[in-house]
């Protein structure tokens, strides 16, 4: 019982880690591809490199695989990865912050109190 619970776990853990491995590849292509056709090509070619391990069975040849790729990932990775303009990291992310507390903001546009 504790080896098939071990079994499960390892498993588990080994699906999470090609499956974040995948959406990091996929986003990075995203990164590389000037063009949307080009895109769509550079991620079928990724999926087949993803498919072509699927029936893989033994434990330490899947880990041996995902390290493997994992440090293919890390050699290819873009240097220059694009950022949403407003996330961390943008060139909108606090570009007009908030005002400080307590201080407050009087519109008065031509106005007259």
């Amino acid at each position: 019982m504790a080896s098939t619970a071990g079994y499960l776990a390892r498993r588990a853990a080994q699906k999470e880690r090609v499956r974040l491995l995948y959406r990091r590849a996929l986003k990075d292509t995203l990164n590389w591809a000037v063009h949307r056709h080009l895109f769509y090509q550079d991620a079928s070619d990724l999926r087949d490199k993803f498919e072509a391990n699927r029936n893989v069975d033994n434990l330490d040849v899947i880990d041996r695989l995902i390290d493997d790729a994992e440090a293919q990932y890390r050699n290819f990775q873009h240097p220059d990865p694009y950022i949403v303009p407003w996330a961390p990291g943008g060139t909108k992310f606090t570009r007009n912050p908030p005002p400080p507390q307590g201080i407050e903001i009087i519109y008065n546009y031509g106005k007259e109190d």
